[in-house]
């Protein structure tokens, strides 16, 4: 028997999903919000009650019992406190299980990136990953710390709302409820729709790309001011400030539209009783009663355009938070590398490629390894030539295991690399990149991220070795000078040696360089390469 296949959940559903860990605290707020929600209209029953006490003695105001109308106010006053009371009890239950939450999914999210390809790094691109991590992230945390507060609240006031209509006199009850569906309706014509949903997708996915090509052009600036290619990148990033806002006005549009009609209805729908009213006034013989009905429900009615207006704005939130959630969910929905079940020991640091072949983009299947094998001895230097594009750096990052091949293996000794947990890995290897990167820290720390109980004087007999010694020492403070804001800022030669010391004092028994001398002067480089 085969087992069905749950579908993915999205939306609220999801949102409550990831808050899990907080499920008490979600619930507790909901319980909460529904009961400030009922709260909230005992002031409505009050003035109800004080309505008909007034009618009813009515043209004599001397029989007014003052204790019963002071009880009645009492009664006014204890539910607007209540109300007050709960909700922010139902507010702090929301935030902290909101603010537990995104703690929680930004270091799920952050551990995340650190165990899938490289690869995909470069492919999603570090504007749009900002966004999903950032604000993405942070917008279900705004979700669960407000909008389902006021979802669930919204809710059960409509709830309770039918309820009053209905109990105090059917008829106009209907008649308002005819006004309340009407409302309901252009509403879900503004967000329900497909083409609402289609629209908040695209208008989401150019923010996205907008957000990329901002950063990638001030990230660039200083390639484009060196090659004069101002004009043709900020075209670039205009057109995806164009499309941002062709798809945001479209989305705006698409539910805007019918708030003429959804304001319309909701802010008149106390004009339906008009009608009925008069109906009732020829027809009727209890004029108190009749009075105070009529009164009540003018009075009570309008309160419903607070409610719906309320739900409108937590509907184009709920719309947002879906393709925030889709987002999110699309990066943690990226397979892992997959860790070894059983550590296996290396006994020998020979690396051999064993017909390994290998392609970045799977649909294409354009290959940048194609059947390779060879074998690279222990304890030697092996020098791998070619030109641009000949799949270099695909072999160094694949011998590191930032991404996993599509056929064949590759062997440390006779161990399979993805047999080996990637701690062990990573022991075994260490690795100079072709992009040099250096954390905005001090040089010191820089290169202890290679051995992070490294002594000072194993930093400075690294950095000797890696020929950078005497230029840090001619900065302002040594090993202590800051690199990059509010610090130093250094070429791409000195940056390189650097990485090339972080990566010797690891002292692994593997050296991969990824043309670690690219930026090196001829002196410089050859030093390095006999050191």
């Amino acid at each position: 028997m085969n087992e069905k296949k749950l579908k993915p959940k999205k939306g609220l559903s999801r949102c409550l999903e990831l808050a899990a860990d907080k499920k008490g605290l979600v619930i507790g707020s909901m319980i909460l919000s529904s009961l400030a929600a009922i709260a909230s209209f005992v002031s409505y029953l009050a003035i109800y009650l004080i309505i008909r006490e007034i009618i009813q003695i009515y043209p004599d105001f001397s029989l007014l019992d003052v204790k019963v109308i002071m009880s009645y106010a009492w009664f006014a006053i204890a539910g607007i406190f209540a109300n007050i009371l709960i909700y922010f009890l139902a507010l702090l239950c929301s935030h902290l299980a909101a603010f537990g939450t995104l703690y929680e999914l930004k270091i799920i999210f952050a551990k995340h990136l650190t165990k899938i390809p490289l690869g995909y790094h470069y492919l999603i691109g570090s504007g749009r990953m900002r966004k999903i991590m950032d604000e993405n992230i942070e917008s279900i945390e705004g979700f669960i710390a407000h909008q389902l507060p006021d979802l669930v609240a919204s809710f059960t006031a409509v709830v309770v709302m039918m309820i009053i209509l209905l109990a105090i006199d059917w008829r106009y009850g209907l008649v308002s409820m005819f006004g309340i569906v009407l409302a309901v309706l252009t509403q879900f014509l503004g967000y329900g729709g497909k083409e609402a949903k289609k629209n908040m997708q695209n208008y989401q996915t150019a923010l996205e790309d907008m957000s990329s090509a901002s950063v990638e052009y001030i990230r660039g600036m200083s390639v484009i001011k060196a090659f004069n290619q101002g004009g043709g990148f900020f075209k670039k990033l205009d057109a995806a400030f164009e499309r941002y806002t062709q798809f945001a006005i479209a989305f705006s549009m698409g539910w805007k539209n019918w708030m003429p009609a959804f304001t319309t209805i909701i802010n008149n729908i106390y004009l339906f009783l008009i009608p009925l009213g008069i109906y009732l006034a020829k027809h009727t013989t209890n004029y108190p009663a009749f009075v105070t009905t009529f009164i009540f429900y003018l009075i009570f009615v309008p309160s419903i355009a607070g409610v719906l207006n309320k739900i409108m704005y937590i509907s184009e939130s709920f719309m947002k938070i879906n393709g925030d959630v889709a987002r999110m969910d699309e990066i943690l929905n990226i397979p892992e590398n997959k860790e070894a079940l059983h550590s296996s020991s290396i006994k020998d640091t020979a690396i051999i490629l064993d017909h390994v072949s290998f392609a970045y983009d799977k649909k294409e299947d354009i290959k940048a390894l194609d059947n390779v094998s060879f074998k690279i001895p222990q304890g030697k230097i092996t020098a791998i030539v070619g030109p641009s594009g000949g799949g270099k750096s695909t072999i160094a990052n694949l011998i590191c295991r930032f991404y996993d091949v599509d056929a064949g293996n590759i062997k440390i000794g006779d161990v399979d690399i993805r047999d080996l947990k990637t701690a062990a890995l990573m022991e075994t290897i260490s690795f100079v990149f072709q992009d040099t990167f250096l954390f905005k820290i001090s040089i010191k720390e820089n290169i202890r991220i290679g051995k992070p109980d490294a002594t000072d004087e194993e930093i400075i007999r690294v950095a000797k070795l890696a020929q950078c010694h005497d230029f840090i020492m001619k900065l302002p403070q040594g090993y202590d000078t800051l690199i990059g804001v509010a610090g130093t800022y250094l070429s791409g030669g000195e940056k390189q040696r650097i990485t090339i010391a972080r990566a010797m004092i690891k002292n692994a028994p593997i050296l991969v360089l990824d043309e670690a001398s690219s930026f090196c002067d001829i002196e410089n480089e050859y030093d390095s390469k006999s050191a």
